[in-house]
């Protein structure tokens, strides 16, 4: 009884929604390929290895119409190999679009249309050596990829059996790499990547894609025995992440200075897929301290026993200490359950007290930071149409735009990306419009423009 009413205690100041609105909902196809040629050979479930799909898992801002959207690991939506979790040998990237907005039709759901088109696709790589499956015992071939020979590099892949057995999770020679978060650097020209597997945090070189640095994560969000499927390392192991449930989201200060990764769940050690408090990790790039912080999370479902809680799959910083957090349950379109929790809550860690060497769901929640709606994206989209049925299941990326003038007043921007799994859905993008009054205090790092960004506010 008391830990019910320790949870509802901190779950209490969420009730109250901001006024911010929909401006627009577009979409990418989902059968295309990108411009990675050198990948198209079809996979090991079949999928042709460049198909532009997964778009969601992370987006970003890079100015002047640009963003960076990051697929995750792969196509494993079609079933070829349960012990591999049906990964294949999938290289990783990163996709460069330009999202523009557009004035709709008078007769639309929206006010405004997004406009998308696709850039640029950077692979992801290593300069030194990495670790692949050799799919020994697991009915399958070798894990390395044929670029590998070709172009005298080491690149990552989202295949499950990409690690060494003698090492844990969290070691940075492994070659697989289940990208979920992305931030681009104050210089414009790297970005930070936050993965599940490890989870790992990397910085990468925006233009070649070659792997430069390694962030730290605290140990205890690693597994110290990693297995080829997410269900035999929770049984596994103890202490660490839930399998597949690493760095799902990642957030960069306006200054540059500090990264806030967030972790989709809770940890084995804090009650795994039964514990209601994520972990938020808060590493100052100067200093290289980190500190973490309790998430409560919204219960959608079990027993009192057994409960059951919607994930952190994003956050993006307001400013230096309030972030917004996208936090989301199942369901939704192809799924076949009506879509729920799709929600945007806003957080303040300023005074949050830290939860470094604590663990398990009592001591987390004596320490939970509080949250507070900013909107509800199925009754937003609701009311324009849009049931729940046919809300999209991934609400992933979380990105400030550029501001833009809707029916004579300026409104700021915030992206929602959906993942589509590869599957040949549309890739959707979600865009939020807001005021000061709606999120006051909001600050987004200057962008190092190489363009005349004439239509936007100064």
């Amino acid at each position: 009884m008391r830990r019910a009413l320790v949870l509802l205690f901190v779950l209490l100041p969420t009730m109250a929604g901001a006024k911010a609105v929909l401006l627009a909902y577009g979409s990418l196809p989902g059968t295309h390929s990108d411009r990675a040629v050198a990948t198209a050979k079809r996979l090991a479930d079949g999928v042709p290895g460049n198909r532009f799909g997964g778009l969601g898992s992370a987006l970003d801002y890079a100015g002047c119409d640009t963003f960076l959207a990051l697929p995750d690991r792969g196509p494993n939506a079609v079933a070829w190999n349960r012990a591999l979790d049906e990964t294949t040998a999938y290289v990783n990237r990163v996709q460069t679009l330009r999202l523009t907005l557009a004035k709709a039709a008078s007769d639309g759901r929206f006010p405004l249309q997004v406009q998308a088109r696709l850039l640029k696709t950077t692979l992801l790589w290593s300069r030194e050596r990495l670790r692949y499956g050799s799919g020994a015992g697991l009915h399958a071939a070798s894990g390395v990829p044929p670029l590998n020979a070709q172009r005298h590099r080491f690149y990552f892949t989202g295949r499950s059996d990409g690690y060494d057995p003698a090492h844990a999770s969290d070691w940075p020679g492994d070659a697989r790499l289940d990208p979920e978060s992305l931030r681009l650097a104050p210089d414009g020209r790297s970005f930070y990547l936050g993965d599940e597997y490890g989870p790992h945090l990397y910085r990468f070189d925006r233009a070649s894609g070659r792997r430069l640095g390694i962030v730290n994560l605290p140990a205890a969000l690693a597994v110290a025995h990693p297995a080829p499927t997410g269900a035999v390392e929770t049984k596994r192991n103890a202490r660490g992440r839930v399998g597949n449930h690493g760095l799902e989201g990642l957030a960069i200060t306006p200054d540059g200075r500090t990264l806030i990764g967030a972790v989709q769940g809770a940890l084995i050690q804090d009650g795994g897929a039964h514990g209601g408090f994520a972990r938020l990790v808060r590493i100052d790039l100067v200093t290289g301290r980190m500190h973490s912080y309790a998430y409560p999370l919204q219960r959608v479902g079990g027993t009192d026993a057994k409960p059951r809680y919607a994930g952190i799959s994003e956050i993006v910083a307001v400013n230096d200490h309030v972030m917004l957090v996208d936090e989301r349950g199942g369901g939704g379109a192809g799924s076949g359950q009506p879509a729920r929790i799709k929600r945007i809550y806003r957080i303040d860690l300023r005074g949050a007290r830290a939860i470094d060497g604590l663990h398990g769901v009592r001591a987390l929640a004596a320490r939970a930071v509080h949250k507070h709606l900013f909107v509800d994206l199925v009754a937003r989209l609701g009311r324009h149409g849009i049931t729940p049925a046919q809300v999209p299941e991934k609400f992933e990326g979380l990105s400030f735009g550029r501001d833009v003038r809707v029916h004579g007043h300026w409104r700021h921007t915030l992206w929602v990306s959906t993942d589509n799994d590869f599957l040949p859905t549309p890739n959707r993008f979600l865009v939020v419009g807001f005021d000061d009054t709606d999120l006051p205090g909001l600050r987004r790092m200057p962008k190092p423009l190489r363009c005349r960004d004439v239509a936007s506010r100064r």
